[in-house]
């Protein structure tokens, strides 16, 4: 372990025996009787064929319109057509830059309350080069083998795509009438992060701006309900509520230098100045801060803690210090409380014996709330030491979402509905490391919430856009339930 890792975590457990433990005893396991719901009705059987059969359409989008295959996305949306026919005579249809839906649910008493969203994205990220034959399956048959659909998609994010649309044909069905309007709003080209005119979730809330709508919340993907179990200090699920996502950006960062033959090499070539300014970068993170909702996550998850662990999440006020230090040094957790820096790409000489003229590495950046892009640039400027340096912000980059309140209707009811459905269930709000559509309908909502009501383990969660996506289908019918459960609680005025 590195040395300062092992003096900060000394620290951390030195200040808390030395703290009061007082605090400890009264920091207590909310014991609450949550009522009991009613049963929901599921077409588990057609949720599963439905999405088995949805992950078989190759829906990658390209940055541009022409490397964008829309004839898969045309045989995407008749198969909606086909799979939701109530949806499909229910609801308004719009569609937006050729690929994104917007459905229009219309309500009973639309005219005295905002209208509610739901979000998805239809797109899905290719196979990486070289690794389909490490597939158990094959990564578009959608294969259902009774424990897991397997598949790209089936967690990222076809699964909680088609969730949405089971639960409101169901609820057609039913015959429900949302009071509000209700929105379903399904993009095309999230995994591509493409400009704003070819953007399908941006050209969407223009559209809502033009009709004149403010929504009164909306629910996107993001987390996973998170089985947490460390033996003799937490048995639980824990159901992770995005409030707010990271910004991004790519920075090319290039030095120049006199090229020539390799046989004539001088003592630094560019790739060798290059070298120090990436240890420039690299030495200089952004500082690292226990933000108040990694605090608040702390103190809901600490209260169903046993007692040591209790006691430093009792007083993260005390500790914040030594902890900041201590989680600085863990990827994981250092994501949560800071912007990260990864170098993740370099080139130079296009040949083994020519000396490079100009080298240059891609710099990527996940941008914590309270800080932007342009915190990013100058942040470059200032600790790399080499003046001849070259920074240009690539296109693709966006800054980071506004924080949405914890004490909203919308908040409560998610966590009323997880409770309810699951009393052993810890809610918390936590910051989303990737980026959602979500983000792009700032300019009409300000409740925006990143929840996927299906339980995933961590390591199932490390298959999205890698080998072996799938979705355990114990997981399926409650997510469907959910997605009722808030329509019928949200749409009411």
């Amino acid at each position: 372990m590195d040395k300062r890792i092992k003096i900060a975590s000394a620290a951390v457990l030195g200040a808390a025996a030395v703290s009061l433990p007082v605090r400890a005893y009264f920091h207590k396991e909310e014991k609450k009787d949550y009522p009991v719901l009613p049963p929901e009705n599921v077409d588990l059987a057609r949720f599963r064929k439905n999405l088995s059969d949805a992950i078989r359409f190759r829906t990658v989008a390209g940055k541009e319109d022409a490397d964008t295959d829309w004839e898969v996305f045309d045989r995407f949306h008749d198969f909606l057509k086909e799979r939701y026919p109530l949806l499909h005579q229910h609801l308004e249809l719009t569609v937006i830059n050729r690929g994104s839906l917007m459905f229009l649910w219309k309500g009973t008493d639309r005219e005295a309350a905002d209208p509610i969203a739901l979000l998805a994205h239809q797109d899905v990220v290719p196979i990486s080069e070289g690794t389909l034959d490490d597939w158990t399956h094959p990564p578009f048959d959608g294969v259902d083998d009774g424990e897991f659909i397997w598949g790209r998609g089936a967690l990222d994010m076809k699964n909680h795509l088609i969730g949405v649309l089971e639960s409101v044909e169901t609820l057609l069905e039913e015959g429900f009438r949302p009071e509000r309007d209700v929105y379903l709003l399904l993009g095309h080209n999230e995994e591509v992060m493409c400009a704003n005119e070819n953007n399908g979730a941006v050209n969407m809330c223009k559209a809502l701006q033009q009709k004149g709508v403010h929504l009164d919340c909306i629910i996107d993907e993001g987390g996973a309900i998170l089985p947490v179990e460390v033996k003799g200090v937490i048995h639980k699920d824990l159901a992770g509520i995005g409030i707010a996502e990271k910004g991004y950006a790519d920075v090319e960062v290039a030095v120049h230098h006199k090229g020539g033959h390799s046989s004539q090499s001088p003592n630094h070539t560019a790739l060798g100045k290059l070298a120090n300014v990436i240890r420039d970068i690299e030495n200089h993170q952004f500082r690292a801060k226990i933000s108040p909702m990694l605090m608040e996550l702390f103190d809901q998850v600490g209260r169903s803690a046993t007692y040591p662990a209790r006691l430093v999440t009792c007083n993260i006020k005390l500790l914040k210090p030594a902890l900041e230090l201590a989680l600085s040094y863990v990827p994981p957790a250092a994501s949560m409380m800071r912007t990260t820096t990864g170098v993740t790409m370099a080139s130079g000489s296009p040949q083994a014996n020519v000396l490079p003229q100009r080298a240059s590495v891609v710099v990527n950046f996940r941008i914590y709330p309270g800080q932007t892009v342009d915190d990013v640039l100058a942040h470059l400027k200032k600790v790399i030491r080499y003046k001849d340096v070259e920074i240009n912000l690539l296109p693709g980059w966006k800054n980071p979402s506004l924080i949405s309140p914890t004490d909203s209707r919308a908040y409560q009811k998610i966590a009323m509905i997880s409770k309810c459905t699951n009393p052993n269930t810890v809610v918390a709000p936590y910051l989303v490391m990737g980026g959602t559509d979500a983000c792009h309908y700032q300019a009409v909502c300000e409740n925006i919430y990143r929840y996927s009501p299906f339980r995933v383990s961590t390591s199932l969660l490390l298959t999205v856009h890698g080998t072996n996506e799938r979705i355990p289908v114990a997981s399926m019918e409650a997510g469907v339930a959910f997605f009722k459960r808030y329509i019928k609680e949200l749409s009411r005025v």
